[in-house]
């Protein structure tokens, strides 16, 4: 039996006006919930699976101990009333965990199948060619992430008209997925920034991730409620911030697209108690 461990992960947020610390702590409390709760299922699901081969084991001993009992007494067709009652019990013992794992294993799949989905969709609209778009899968949760060059100027947040192309073919993903949010990260080099506008480098990728943002919503009709954007300053570089080409690699932006917490978190809820009233 194949053994499917999700997570789905949820990157720390630093909100600006468009949404508030308090909602990113939420955001960040669901995600660990829903990690406990897939960690707890897993267990569960390990569990039912070990069972299932012990009712298994039982069930073949029982049969082979009616099939001698039968051949000592020479009565082929009748079994004695104590094997059958244990081997009706084993039977139904294994139907229910049987159930109990197909339903454990439903849920999972699900959310598998919705993110193979989401990733074949994006790649299909934005492509595979490009060497500065990266969209891959980790922890359960779609990622896209676009080099700053594609974005904006060195030292800007304002994105460029050639940005928009491509934010349009994520943007038409999007859309077809009302159900899902989409969290714009930004994130810079380790090169200190100041000027009349900006503080310092959490100001340069929070402004980045509000500019994507706005362009989602006000050009490419993104809903805003699906939207949230996050800044991560310099602090979770790809490579060591120690030459040109390094810190270009640093300088991206996120686009996380997955499920809403709530709806999966209530679905794996729903069949954890659907098990508990099965026992």
């Amino acid at each position: 039996m194949k053994k499917i461990v999700m997570s789905i992960s949820v990157l720390a947020l630093l909100m600006t006006s468009c949404v508030s610390k308090k909602k990113f702590v939420d955001l960040e409390k669901k995600n660990k919930e829903v990690q406990d709760l897939l960690n707890s299922t897993t267990v569960k699901l390990n569990n039912c699976l070990t069972e299932k081969t012990a009712i298994t084991s039982q069930l073949d001993y029982l049969k082979k101990n009616n099939s001698d009992l039968i051949n000592n007494s020479k009565e082929l067709t009748v079994l004695t009333t104590k094997g059958a009652q244990n081997l009706e019990k084993s039977l139904e013992s294994l139907k229910e965990k049987d159930l109990k794992i197909t339903r454990l294993q439903d849920a999972l799949t699900k959310k598998d199948s919705v993110t193979l989905a989401l990733v074949t969709s994006l790649k299909r609209e934005v492509g595979l060619n490009d060497p500065d778009i990266n969209i891959n899968v980790e922890k359960g949760v779609v990622f896209i992430s676009i080099a700053d060059n594609l974005l904006f100027k060195s030292g800007s947040y304002e994105v460029s008209d050639g940005a928009k192309n491509v934010l349009a073919k994520v943007a038409k993903v999007i859309n077809s997925k009302p159900d899902f949010e989409c969290m714009v990260e930004g994130h810079t080099d380790n090169v200190p920034i100041k000027n009349n506008v900006l503080l310092d480098n959490w100001d340069l990728s929070v402004k980045r991730s509000t500019s994507i943002v706005r362009v989602l919503q006000n050009d490419l009709g993104v809903d805003p409620k699906q939207l949230i954007p996050a800044g991560r300053s310099s602090y979770i570089p790809l490579v060591s911030n120690d030459s040109p080409e390094n810190r270009a690699k640093n300088r991206r932006t996120k686009i996380i697209i997955l499920p809403k917490i709530d709806q999966f978190y209530e679905m794996i809820e729903k069949e954890m108690k659907t098990l508990k009233t099965a026992k």
